[in-house]
């Protein structure tokens, strides 16, 4: 008898651990033709002398207070900067050529210039009297190319909101020229930006633009001009963008590890923007920087990066633990992730995390995966099971054939039912029919025992697909066990073939046993690992894996095949560390 049919649904009760419980995929509706078109008049109106007329009014003299930015740059990005070359994402350009309004550039490599993101590492690698220069050289060229022409590039308010957060923490880089006209100009556009937001910040897309767009409005209430009125207007348009984002345990509904991060980092600026003006944060959006932490830190593998999930990848562990530090939560990760959906195991040095929910709504994240029930595994700093990962915040790394593999069931460390996605992956970013729901259940009695069951291979095959994961508490072994469940009405005759994947990390020599069952693990410079199976013939084969740079490397993994007779079929496996 299983984990879900030994407990006791009990539908009112909200921890896990208590019960099974249902996990519905959200509204998986795209955004509508309606949206698209309210969003395009919106943004056509910018060009308008009605819109211009809006951006009109008093500019002020100085900024009220300077925030101080609580994340650390990268120190290394600012020395390259300060030779004369910006990079981002695996693209770069020269400082003396930089353009921003280039249509050649990449979407990810123009927002992380017209953001300003990359003042944090300048000012990692130089004090101001050593970068100002610099830096008022190229604020000068954006305000040449950009303040005056609404367009999307430059003006989209998500980006206004990060330049008016970046802008007012990095003032003394930027205002310290003694030219007034200068001075005035950065000042002027600062309260323009402001104005901006004020009619544009609700109307960015829901989710993370949304709240970094409010983020702006309330950072430029605080420490640029605004006032009382300014600052509730964006504390009201923040918690209404936060509610309609975050699940109640602090992850967002797009369950985006990549996303996740950026809100931390996000709501961290906001805090020290209102420590900055010696004002209050509202204690709604103190929580919510407190929940989004923690769910971040579920997924935190044990060398500090970020298991990779809807498209992310592990980034730099220095880089998450640099947001994290600047966040000021020191709350763990969760134990009850319901939403957010990544079940975490944990036991001495071995950390495993597990995907128990459906695919995030393709209008909460454009390119989402059909990863229900993967897990990734890490012993110490090695991590040993993952999926294939993505390009994270990099859009353009790789391309596109691949960015649409990489989000396939395949990619992912879990079963694929005949050579089918268990949700189905379109090309123009969305998800289709599949998973609509996961039943999960956990407990941490002895060890942690959590099996999930989700509905994405019934319309075609009619069978569910159970996963039970079992780390025990000496964090010695992970026992796994696969189960294909008959339901529905459509039930094939014939048997159906089955695969299911464990991609190994770079770095982990595999070698079979003589009876073919199993296999011998090595991570380079750390542990051995026993793997097992039965109910299946193991092979391996090629794979790959997307780093936390966007860049693939070779890599292999075990493959357990087989066919399930039309009322389904159980496949057991275990991981043993050798002592």
């Amino acid at each position: 008898m299983s984990l879900l049919e030994r407990i006791d649904p009990r539908p009112e009760e909200q921890e896990i651990g208590s019960g099974k419980r249902l996990i519905r995929v959200g509204d998986d509706r795209g955004v509508s033709l309606a949206e698209r078109l309210a969003y395009r008049l919106h943004r056509l109106s910018w060009r308008t002398p009605l819109h211009k007329l809006r951006l009109r009014g008093r500019f002020p003299l100085k900024l009220l207070a300077v925030p101080k930015d609580p994340i650390a740059g990268d120190k290394a990005a600012g020395e390259a900067i300060l030779a004369g070359e910006i990079a981002f994402g695996g693209r770069s350009v020269e400082v003396a050529r930089l353009a921003f309004n280039d249509p050649t550039f990449a979407p990810d490599f123009s927002d992380h210039l017209q953001s300003f993101a990359w003042l944090r590492d300048v000012a990692a690698a130089a004090t101001r009297e050593n970068a100002a220069k610099l830096v008022e050289g190229i604020t000068r060229h954006w305000l040449e190319s950009c303040a005056e022409r609404c367009g999307e590039r430059a003006w989209r308010a998500d980006l206004w909101g990060r330049r008016i957060l970046f802008w007012s923490a990095y003032a003394p880089y930027i205002l310290s020229s003694r030219d007034i006209v200068y001075r005035s100009a950065v000042l002027n556009t600062l309260a323009r930006g402001a104005r901006h937001l004020d009619k544009s910040a609700d109307r960015a897309p829901e989710g993370l633009p949304r709240i970094t767009a409010w983020a702006g409005v309330i950072a430029a209430a605080l420490v640029v001009q605004g006032g009382p009125v300014r600052q509730g207007r964006g504390e009201a348009g923040m918690i209404r963008a936060l509610e309609a984002a975050q699940h109640e345990d602090g992850g967002l509904v797009s369950r985006s590890p990549t996303e996740q991060l950026a809100l931390v980092e996000v709501l961290a600026q906001v805090r020290a923007a209102y420590f900055a003006a010696r004002k209050e944060m509202p204690d709604a959006i103190g929580d919510a920087l407190e929940g989004a932490a923690s769910a971040l830190r579920t997924i935190i593998l044990g060398d500090g990066g970020l298991s990779s999930w809807q498209g992310g990848n592990g980034l730099d562990p220095r880089t998450v633990a640099t947001v994290l530090e600047g966040s000021g939560v020191e709350a763990g990760a969760l134990r009850q992730a319901r939403g957010w959906g990544y079940q975490r195991l944990a036991a001495k040095s071995v950390t495993a995390v597990f995907d128990a929910a459906p695919p995030p709504p393709s209008r909460a994240l454009a390119g989402g995966c059909a990863s229900t029930l993967a897990f990734e595994l890490s012993d110490g700093g090695n991590r040993l099971i993952v999926n294939c990962g993505g390009v994270g915040a990099a859009k353009a790394a790789l391309p596109a054939e691949l960015v649409r593999a990489l989000r396939t069931t395949a990619a992912h460390s879990t079963l694929t039912l005949g050579d089918r996605n268990s949700t189905a992956v379109h090309d123009d970013g969305s998800l289709g029919k599949g998973v609509g729901q996961v039943e999960l259940g956990r407990d941490d009695t002895a060890g942690t025992v959590v099996e999930a069951g989700h509905d994405g291979y019934v319309r075609r095959f009619g069978l569910v697909h159970q996963r039970q994961l079992a780390l025990t508490a000496d964090g010695l072994a992970l026992e796994g066990e696969d189960r294909l469940i008959a339901q529905g009405r459509r039930r094939r005759s014939e048997p159906t073939g089955f695969a299911i994947r464990f991609h190994l990390a770079p770095g982990v020599e595999v070698t079979s046993t003589a009876d073919g069952q199993g296999a011998l693990l090595r991570i380079k410079g750390g542990a051995v690992w026993q793997f097992k199976a039965r109910g299946g013939a193991l092979g391996i084969e090629d794979s790959l894996w997307v780093d936390g740079a966007a860049k693939p490397h070779g890599t292999q993994q075990l493959v357990i095949t087989g066919e399930t007779p039309p009322d389904g079929t159980t496949v057991a496996w275990t991981l043993k560390r050798a002592r």
